[in-house]
């Protein structure tokens, strides 16, 4: 572990008191600073207080639930954030990701795992530019009225802001970085998610999915994502037109 990982921060909400307090020694044990709560809304509570490099959430808590407390994190933050519930079904994994979570973790869990996770996400802390391998004079990639700019980390359809989570903005750059050439599934989950997740193509359909959602709302009359049965995805060519409504 690097000096910068033991500086790291890390809230875990959960309302079962045992599991807070293996979590919270198992995670100082590695030199994480952490912070527990019981609820959603202490959790929330703390997050305001505090500047977090990661949140460990729990669906399943009394007051504000994990799904509650993470969509109130997404209104303000990009924050990393691996969920951790009893309920194992690719419902409850796609509610949670379609959400803004960027991991997922079924209990009970195998310790190595869970922190090969928390690793992987605290890696959110490189760069875009280091993640995908993008040159250091590479800033900004245009598609016709898409524009995204990796330093900044923002995203513009026909000048109008789009506001993108953490991996919706790293799939759309490694998408435009490569645009007209297909990726395999297998180089999207480990240029976005890490080699630690190489088998969960589920993540890539739904922050694909949140992605076509938010081109569309911005006034792209075209689905420029387009799904490469059993392999991957390509980004293709804009056209120039676009919907535009009355403000």
């Amino acid at each position: 572990m690097s000096i910068s990982e033991f500086k790291k921060r890390i809230l875990v909400a959960d309302d079962d008191n045992k599991i807070r307090k293996f979590l919270f020694a198992n995670l100082k044990s590695l030199g994480y600073e952490v912070q527990t709560a019981g609820d959603g809304e202490e959790a929330l509570s703390l997050f305001e207080a505090k500047k977090f490099d990661l949140v460990l959430l729990d669906i399943m808590m009394p007051k504000l639930d994990g799904i509650g407390t993470l969509k109130k994190i997404r209104a303000e933050s990009n924050v990393p954030v691996l969920l951790l519930t009893a309920k194992g079904e690719i419902e409850d994994k796609v509610l949670g990701l379609d959400s803004g979570a960027d991991d997922y973790l079924a209990k009970p869990f195998a310790l190595e795992e869970l922190f090969a996770r928390v690793r992987a996400l605290l890696r959110r802390s490189e760069t875009i530019s280091e993640r995908l391998n993008v040159p250091v004079k590479k800033k900004e990639f245009v598609n016709g009225p898409l524009v995204l700019n990796l330093s900044e980390q923002r995203f513009w359809i026909n000048g109008a802001e789009i506001h993108l989570t953490g991996n919706e903005f790293k799939l759309l750059a490694l998408f435009m970085q490569y645009k007209n050439s297909i990726i395999s599934h297998e180089q999207i989950l480990h240029s976005v998610w890490g080699p630690e997740s190489i088998s969960e193509t589920q993540y890539i359909r739904v922050v694909v999915g949140r992605l076509r959602q938010k081109l569309k709302k911005g006034g792209l009359d075209q689905d420029i994502i387009r799904s490469v049965s059993g392999f991957g995805y390509i980004l293709e060519s804009t056209k120039s037109s676009l919907n535009h409504t009355d403000n």
